[in-house]
């Protein structure tokens, strides 16, 4: 039998090695997942990287945090997130590939019609070129993975760790557990975690007093909360939460 060339005996060690360490990551992921049955997790990858970018830009870290239990947190805040962000949670298994299908095509069309626009009126020099408003199908599930353990970037080796993230939630804990850990970590604004930080910071009451209409406001303001801070009761955020409250009696809980 031919000898491998030494350049291939060489390829093959560091391919097996990056597998090993590949192997080896998704073993301590899955640790660290089994253990958030009993252990509450004290922090997230995208909080310490907030942390650290508020102390590089500012000199300080203002933040507010406090963890309380699921039977501390209105079920009208469950309700609203649920409805808001994520309407098929409880029936799901992590991934809702129909929602990840309609939000690929409203991103087509909103390249389409960026497309268009730039056909109309040719960019200008020193005037910013308008850029297609990117729209997401993530899961509360996935949310909670890319928060839990993910940097911010956009890769397809980043998107693939999360959907094997987001099945290993899924089949680890159960989904009240899901849902309990991703409201006490989630942000509401700039240094400002969890349901009870917000709920305090806005209307100035614990999480299990919230009402619908403001579990409703909370819940709007999910997708960017560092924008939706500045205003809070904008016509916006007040008119969208009326449309979450409606549905909110249509929501099961886990």
């Amino acid at each position: 039998m031919k000898p491998r060339p030494p350049w291939l005996t060489q390829t093959l060690r560091v391919l097996a090695l990056l597998a090993l360490c590949t192997v080896a990551l998704q073993l301590v992921f899955v640790a660290r997942i089994a253990l958030m049955n009993v252990v509450d997790p004290q922090s997230t990858t995208f909080q310490r990287s907030e942390a650290w970018r508020l102390l590089s830009e500012k000199g300080q870290v203002a933040w507010s945090q406090t963890w309380v239990d699921a039977d501390r947190i209105s079920p009208n805040l469950k309700r609203a997130v649920i409805a808001s962000e994520d309407a098929g949670f409880s029936e799901h298994g992590g991934v809702d590939w129909d929602a990840i299908e309609k939000a690929w095509e409203r991103n087509q069309r909103a390249e389409d019609r960026v497309e268009k626009l730039k056909q109309r009126q040719p960019a200008r020099p020193g005037v910013a070129q308008r850029v297609p408003k990117v729209v997401g199908g993530s899961t509360i599930s996935q949310q909670l993975a890319k928060n839990l353990f993910l940097s911010g970037e956009r890769s397809v080796l980043r998107k693939a760790q999360e959907l094997v993230l987001t099945l290993a939630l899924e089949a680890l804990l159960p989904k009240a557990r899901l849902l309990e850990i991703y409201l006490n970590n989630v942000e509401w604004g700039e240094g400002l975690f969890g349901a009870q930080a917000a709920a305090r910071h806005y209307f100035r009451v614990d999480a299990s007093r919230l009402s619908v209409a403001q579990a409703a406001r909370l819940a709007v303001m999910l997708p960017a909360p560092k924008r939706f801070e500045k205003n809070p009761a904008s016509p916006y955020v007040l008119g969208r939460s009326a449309t979450i409250a409606a549905r909110m009696g249509d929501v099961e809980l886990p």
